[in-house]
């Protein structure tokens, strides 16, 4: 039987921490100092949102 996340939705908080992984290395990937033309900019808020859904998926507010 797989441990599931805090939330009860039956995903495993193994996946959970994967898609998480994903999504914070595609962060850093991304990441630039001259700034970024709309569509980064655009994907990288929805990398931020989902990455935030994520944390609070895996019940841990951090």
């Amino acid at each position: 039987m797989a441990i599931t996340s805090h939330s009860g939705q039956g995903l495993p908080a193994a996946r959970l921490l994967e898609i998480h992984d994903m999504l914070a290395l595609a962060l850093d990937a991304t990441e630039n100092t001259k700034g970024y033309p709309q569509p980064i900019r655009e994907a990288r808020s929805y990398m931020r949102t989902a990455l935030r859904h994520t944390v609070k998926l895996m019940g841990d507010g951090a």
